[in-house]
């Protein structure tokens, strides 16, 4: 079985370079983007199991992406973790409504971010048989 791929969104290449070099650590396969403009284009050109997103981007916002990501039969079921400074209830509610599967402040713990990332792994994994049929075959 091959490495799960991730896409590591984030302006601040400090976070991108703690997140990145954890993520493959434990066996991941990484990209990064530093703007929502560049995840855009690689997630319409490459395919990936997860995404890492902040909220706080250039361009595109990570609300936004999010909800084009979710908005695009093709993407919609990657799960996705927004990783934000913005750490107020009213971010937090918002991101979840919008269709991220988990959100984490920063600062954060890198281990913490590596449990998160398989706990929501193995819950969108386990979809019914008839969706995960739709998701093959389209």
């Amino acid at each position: 079985m091959s490495a799960l791929r991730i896409l590591v969104v984030d302006d601040e290449p400090d976070i991108v370079e703690l997140v990145t070099y954890n993520l493959k650590k434990e066996g991941f396969d990484v990209s990064s983007a530093f703007d929502g403009e560049a995840a855009l284009s690689k997630i319409k050109k490459e395919t990936f199991d997860f995404i890492i997103l902040d909220l706080m981007l250039p361009g595109i916002q990570g609300m936004e992406l999010c909800r084009m990501i979710r908005n695009d039969p093709r993407t919609r079921n990657i799960p996705i973790i927004m990783l934000t400074a913005k750490g107020e209830e009213v971010d937090r509610i918002l991101g979840l409504e919008i269709g991220a599967d988990d959100y984490m402040t920063k600062p954060f713990s890198p281990r913490e971010l590596i449990a998160r990332v398989r706990t929501v792994m193995r819950r969108t994994s386990a979809k019914p048989a008839e969706e995960m049929v739709i998701r093959i075959a389209g």
